[in-house]
This record gives structure tokens, sequence and C-alpha cells, in this order.
């Protein structure tokens, strides 16, 4: 036991700068009758559970997933004996995963004894779980034992789906047999199908079938590509095999007989089609993209100037994929992994625009004050075609600043060299996505 005596002292100085919550005064006679110093005994006790905080909490299975029946007996070298001889199909022997876990077993140490990574027990739990779930709505018994051989990862890859989803997806995994990769984009067509609202034929496809969505996917990547060009033929085709209705199928064969919008009912000094993609940037669209480029920003404002010092190459590196820069630069953006800018080599380069009246659209509509993104490759400088678009500086009433020309314009002013060929056209984010740019906007 350690004995503490408390003994009065005065201060050295009392000051309110070094202590900004002084002491209360006290009267100088107190009310109450003066009781003698007594010690104060103090003993350490330490707590009967220490309290650990740990942030990261690992993965706990719900009581609620009961062991097959066949594994009830079984005592734990068996259950592990069968896990890594794969004894049975993978959805039978998948429960066991969660029940060692409840035993006091680490994904590491599961993966030490039976040779299944953590990777692949995560999927086979999942996936065992879709599985339950197709169970419990019915689906058709020849569609479930499609899955019963190697159908983890096409399970698995429909998991964020909901219970119904799940079903017409698995039906039609199953119909087009797809691989895992066909399965996920299959996924994710479904999931950002209702976010597409307001794109250009959103209206045409069916969310409530499968192939249509994957259609309405293809169909919507094939904008991303000059029209025409293989690539966006190849995409229309693409949508137009998996497509369902035939609603989809004839919007799709008006792009591709070129009776779509951009082709038809133009003015007479149009150019065919908008031979720069224009984009809206969707909310999240970034977070949930397979591949992003990254990107230097420069502003509008700072003329020729920050497009030349902006770096040149920066790319990613080690098991991380940590960005490296061939120089600092203080502004970045982030873009999904588009086909315009996928394929930029060296000198890609993204301008900021305050409102979008630096593009050669038409001046009268009302998103003209709308803040955008121009992408420019700066390895492609010469003004070669007539209808492409060109990043360049211009001298506007003393003021000099950046802007987005025509070909045909820059030709006839005789300017030969840009600063880069413009690849695509950003536009914010916005839950509200009804004003769509149309072909004839551009002048």
């Amino acid at each position: 036991m350690v004995s503490v005596t408390v003994n009065t002292f005065k201060p050295l100085f009392s000051s309110t700068f070094l202590n900004p919550h002084p002491a209360l005064s006290l009267p100088l006679h107190s009310p109450f009758p003066k009781q003698p110093h007594k010690p104060i005994s103090a003993t350490f006790t330490p707590p009967s559970k220490p309290q650990h905080r740990q942030l990261y909490q690992p993965f706990r299975p719900p009581p609620t997933s009961p062991l097959p029946a066949q594994f009830r007996s079984l005592d734990l070298s068996s259950r592990i004996d069968i896990l890594a001889n794969r004894l049975g199909l993978w959805f039978e022997y998948a429960p066991l995963i969660p029940t060692l876990i409840r035993e006091g077993f680490s994904p590491s140490s599961i993966e030490e004894s039976t040779g299944i990574s953590g990777v692949e027990q995560n999927r086979l739990v999942v996936a065992a779980q879709v599985r339950d779930s197709l169970l419990q709505s019915n689906t058709d018994p020849e569609i479930l034992s499609s899955f019963d051989t190697g159908g983890a990862e096409l399970l698995y890859e429909i998991r964020l789906l909901s219970a119904q989803q799940r079903a017409a997806a698995a039906s039609y995994i199953v119909e087009q047999r797809f691989d895992a990769k066909g399965a996920q984009d299959l996924a994710r067509a479904m999931k950002d199908f209702p976010r597409r609202r307001g794109d250009k034929g959103w209206e045409s496809f069916d969310y409530a079938l499968p192939g249509d969505c994957l259609s309405f996917m293809y169909y919507r990547q094939s904008r991303e590509h000059k029209d025409p060009s293989e690539e966006r033929t190849a995409s229309l085709e693409q949508a137009l095999r998996v497509a369902q209705t035939e609603k989809a199928k004839s919007r799709i064969l008006e792009d591709l007989e070129g009776k779509g919008e951009g082709k038809g009912g133009m003015e007479g000094d149009m150019e065919y089609g908008v031979r720069v993609p224009v984009v809206r940037l969707k909310i999240g669209e970034v977070a949930e993209a397979s591949s992003v480029v990254v990107l230097p920003v420069c502003r509008a404002e700072e003329m020729e100037g920050g497009i030349l010092e902006a770096p040149w190459e920066c790319g990613s590196e080690g098991e991380f994929g940590v960005v490296v820069a061939e120089k600092a630069w203080k502004r970045w953006v982030v873009l999904p992994g588009w086909t315009p800018v996928m394929e930029l080599g060296k000198g890609g380069v993204a301008v900021s625009f305050g409102d979008a009246r630096a593009l050669p659209w038409k001046a009268n509509r009302w998103y003209k004050e709308e803040a955008i993104l121009v992408v420019a490759d700066r390895g492609r400088k010469e003004v070669a075609a007539d209808d492409g678009f060109y990043l360049v500086a211009v001298d506007s009433d003393g003021r000099g600043a950046l802007k987005v020309e025509r070909g045909s314009a820059l030709k006839e002013m005789g300017v030969k060299e840009s600063l880069g060929t413009v690849v695509l056209v950003v536009r914010p984010p916005r839950e509200d996505t009804d004003d769509q740019l149309s072909d004839e906007d551009w002048e």
C-alpha cells in the first residue's frame, strides 16, 4: 500500500496567462469547522478485464449459419481435411470456413492448414450465401446445378444485386455461358442501369431484363468512340448480340445504319456527328470504376504557360500502385478508364474552364455557364482534321485565355499548330441528368 500525504503549499506566482482557468476565490473564513488533515491511502487495482481498442475487427460470421448435417459429427481435424482435399462440392464445404473462424482460426491460419487463400475463402463463403438466396427464391434447380462445378467465381460476382436480380442474372449467365469476367460485367451493368436515367437511348432498354442492361452498357460505351470508327461499330454489334427486347435492338440498328442522332436532319453547315465525346461524370463513378486515369489539371486562365509546365508523364509503381509523376504539380484529377483517356500516352492534360462558353457549341443553351474539364493530348499538336477540336490560346480584349476551336476555323486563320488535340469533354456530376448534350448543339 502506498500512502500519500496531502500538504498545502503556496504557488510561486499567479498568472492567468499560463493558467487560463484560475481557481475560484474562497472566503477567508470557512463556514465549516476545520478538519484535521488525514493521509489519503491510494492502492493500484488493475482492471479485471483489460480494455483494448481494436480499430480493425476481423470478419465474424453470424451465428445463424448452420453447419451442414453431414459435418456436425466431425472433429476439427476431419473438417480441415475436407477443406484441404476439397472433398465434395464447393458450396457443401464452404460453410466449414465460418465454423473454423468462430473457433479461433484466422484466414491466414486456415490458409496454412488447407491451402485455401484468404481471397478464395471469402469468395467461397459469399458465393455460398448467394446460392442460398437463389435457393430461397425458388430458382430453377437446373440453373442452380449449373453452378455446382466452378460456380463460386460466377455467383460471387452477382453478390451486390438484389434477390430478384440475382435470379435473373444467374439464368442469363447460364444461358450465355459467361465466365467470371462476363458475370462481373453483367452485374455492373444491372447495378448501374438505374443511375443512367437521362442518357441517350436509356428509355429503349428494359431494366428488368439482364440482357438489355448489358446491351445498354455496350451501347453507351460505343458513344465514347468516334463515328464512324471500328471501335464504335464493334461496341454496337456487341450490344446487339446481347439485347433482349426488339425496342433495344431497333435503337442499336439505327446507330449501326447511320440513322441515329447526329446523322439525320442536320443543318447544312454542321459536321457529321460529334467528333469529341462529351460525357457527364456520374456521382460515385470513379469509386466504382475498375480502372482509372490520373491527369494533371491546368486552369484556362494560366494560358499556355500552365500547359507547357504540367507534367508530361505519370504512372504507378509498386504493389500498391503508387502514382508517381516526373515532377511536382498542385492539381490533379482522377477520371474513370474511359477509352479516350486510356488511349492517351505521354502528354495527357486536363484544362478546367469556369464555364462552357470556351467550347464551340451554340451559345444560347442554358448550360453554357457550366464548369467543364477539357482533356487534351499534347502529343498531337498539328491541326489536321477540319472536324477535329483543338486547344489554343487566344487574346481577347487584351486578356489571354485558353479556348477550344474547330480545325476548320483554325485553318481559315492560318493556324497550323495547337497546344493539343481535344479528346474528351467532361461535365461535372449532378443529380438531374435530363440535360444531355445532343449532337446538334455543336456549332
